[in-house]
């Protein structure tokens, strides 16, 4: 049950990522969006056209479906900050370790730019492998959904098609 949760969130998390990247395509580069993935769906956080929101959901799930697949790894995603992060404390750690005090200051600044230039590359790659998954055959998204004061949404997916019915906009 924990890894079918698990494969869901990573699911979400690519067709959020690409959405979103449809919505900055379509909307402009100055548009401000956050998004989280869920087990059944994914929340939007943002003031975006519902039905814009909904278009590019449903653009993003036909990428993902043909095999479009770097759609699902982004720059913009919060996994390449929290690599980021990850990387700037252990070399901090590496180098508050070290004997020499003079050295320390040009010693993190030496660890610093490393890991900064190692957290893009890393972030793309754990959300390759671990935080995402651009599997979405079947896949398919039941609702659109305006939430709390109509700055942030949910798109609510399932899996199985089987079961289809209609794409509900609220």
């Amino acid at each position: 049950m924990l890894s079918s949760l698990i494969g869901d969130v990573r699911r979400n998390h690519a067709l959020e990522h690409a959405t979103v990247s449809l919505l900055l395509a379509k909307l402009g580069p100055e548009l401000r969006l956050v998004g989280r993935a869920t087990g059944d769906g994914f929340f939007i956080y943002g003031d975006v056209p519902v039905d814009a929101l909904g278009e590019c959901a449903r653009d993003g799930l036909a990428r993902l479906k043909r095999g479009e697949a770097f759609w699902a790894v982004t720059p913009l995603c919060g996994t390449n900050l929290a690599t980021a992060g990850a990387l700037a404390a252990l070399s901090t750690m590496a180098v508050i370790g070290g004997s020499h005090r003079r050295d320390k200051v040009p010693n993190a600044i030496f660890a610093g730019i490393v890991a900064v230039t190692l957290a893009q590359p890393l972030g793309r790659l754990i959300q390759r492998h671990i935080t995402t998954s651009p599997d979405l055959s079947d896949t398919e998204i039941v609702a659109v959904e305006r939430r709390g004061n109509g700055r942030y949404f949910k798109v609510r997916t399932r899996r199985d098609q089987a079961s289809a019915g209609p794409v509900l906009v609220a």
